[in-house]
């Protein structure tokens, strides 16, 4: 096992990791910014390295200085968690280079899923249902973009071949409009992602959101987890996940599980990761993989009992994935709710000091948060302070428990948009399940 691990990360997921290095006897590193001093990983890791100040460009983004922190306390290991670096190639593969265990995919292998034209290709070769598209960059040729276009049949929609996030997309409903949009759409990825390739799919108009969560050793072995639904999403940002996805039988789950997983032996994959699916009409269409840790991860170790983290650790340290596909069963419910220090209503983040917190407790019920009584939540990164998750035997349980946990939550000081997954918790369609993509923005935008 790994002895000495770095943590290159901050908030919940950084204290996630932590808790997984302890149980596996290892020991940790959090390499922080001057203003995630009082983190409770911080506190709690066995050293801790100031990497830079608080704008994650000088700390959190600064390769030099993580790979610096791994050298002067004789790590053997980075986990880069979410967000920041961990999608990331060229540091991974400086990592690497330094003589250090990037927990991860090979940076190559980052390198292929992260453009999305690349990826789709290759997608396809391994026999993964994608999206009817460009099959590739589109070029300067005009009349023949517009052929394309209209072979695919409109609406489309036109994306960055190095976006993500729900950013460097625009749909085209019409012929007319179509060739000012991709010159805007270039001009936007390029000053966005450094890079203007973009590419033309058909654009859903009622998809839902279906991920699949999969592991790899370095064994040549693979396996998925089952599906999370996250089609709960407002800017093409998730609030609300679950899992299993509601309506997806245990047909559909196998076959599209099993193709993620002869993808995942086909490109050398490496880790955990995530395939995401735009679902319609009983249809899979792949859109991109997510070559790290998910936010959501929790719930598919509630359904399955799988320790996503602590597999990412074994796997890194060589250890063949410890269980098979067999081994997997789906068990009861799970959802997820992301908690964000922002104004409910408007949005707007809600930085400042929290006064009181408490907490929500009993059957079923995981917080994964890094707050506490005074903590101050900074302005400089994601408003994201914590998850709640809820298990239950049943959907409508997991339901049920977590209106419990949103009744009993406390965080004052700070606004949080709690008020709002009350909402959705009682809004009747999604109490049916299976609302597309655009449900949660229609609502919202429609109540305004």
């Amino acid at each position: 096992m790994l002895e000495k691990v770095v943590i290159a990360n901050r908030g919940e997921i950084a204290l996630r990791i932590l808790r997984a290095c302890r149980e596996l006897g290892i020991r940790t590193v959090a390499a922080h910014s001057t203003v995630d001093r009082d983190l409770k990983h911080v506190r709690l890791a066995d050293e801790t390295v100031c990497i830079g100040p608080s704008p994650a460009a000088g700390s959190y983004l600064n390769m030099p200085a993580i790979i610096s922190a791994a050298e002067v306390t004789d790590a053997v290991a980075i986990h880069p968690g979410y967000g920041f670096l961990s999608e990331n190639a060229d540091f991974a593969e400086r990592v690497e280079q330094s003589g250090f265990i990037f927990i991860g995919p090979k940076p190559e292998t980052i390198r292929l899923m992260g453009d999305k034209v690349s990826a789709i290709r290759a997608m396809k070769e391994a026999g993964v249902p994608c999206v009817p598209g460009s099959d590739g960059p589109l070029g300067d040729d005009q009349p023949e973009i517009l052929r394309i276009a209209r072979d695919i049949g409109y609406p489309i929609i036109i994306k960055a071949a190095g976006g993500g996030g729900g950013r460097g997309m625009r749909v085209v409903h019409s012929e007319a409009a179509l060739l000012t949009t991709l010159d805007l759409t270039r001009s936007e990825a390029n000053a966005a992602f450094g890079n203007p390739t973009v590419y033309m799919e058909k654009y859903l108009d009622h998809p839902r959101h279906i991920e699949i969560q999969v592991l790899a050793d370095t064994h040549g072995h693979a396996i998925h987890l089952g599906e999370r639904d996250c089609s709960m999403q407002r800017r093409h940002q998730k609030v609300i996940e679950e899992a299993p996805a509601p309506g997806i039988t245990p047909a559909q789950r196998r076959r599209i599980g099993q193709a993620c997983v002869d993808a995942c032996q086909r490109i050398g994959y490496r880790g955990a990761g995530t395939f995401e699916f735009l679902y319609q009409d009983g249809e899979f269409y792949f859109i991109e993989m997510n070559t790290r840790i998910q936010v959501e991860h929790p719930i598919t170790e509630l359904i399955t009992g799988v320790d996503i983290v602590k597999e990412q650790l074994r796997i890194a340290a060589g250890a063949p994935l410890g269980y098979r596909q067999d081994d997997i069963h789906v068990r009861g419910h799970a959802l997820e709710c992301r908690l964000n220090a922002e104004d409910p209503d408007t949005f707007a983040p809600s930085p400042g000091a929290i006064t009181q917190y408490h907490a929500p407790g009993g059957p079923g019920i995981r917080v994964d948060s890094h707050i506490y009584n005074g903590y101050r939540v900074p302005p400089n990164y994601d408003s994201m302070i914590g998850k709640l998750i809820a298990h239950g035997e049943t959907r409508e349980a997991a339901i049920a428990r977590m209106r419990g946990a949103l009744a009993e939550l406390v965080v004052d000081g700070i606004k949080t948009n709690a008020p709002l997954h009350r909402r959705i918790l009682g809004d009747a369609r999604f109490l049916d399940g299976g609302t597309d993509i655009h449900y949660l923005e229609k609502q919202l935008l429609g109540t305004r």
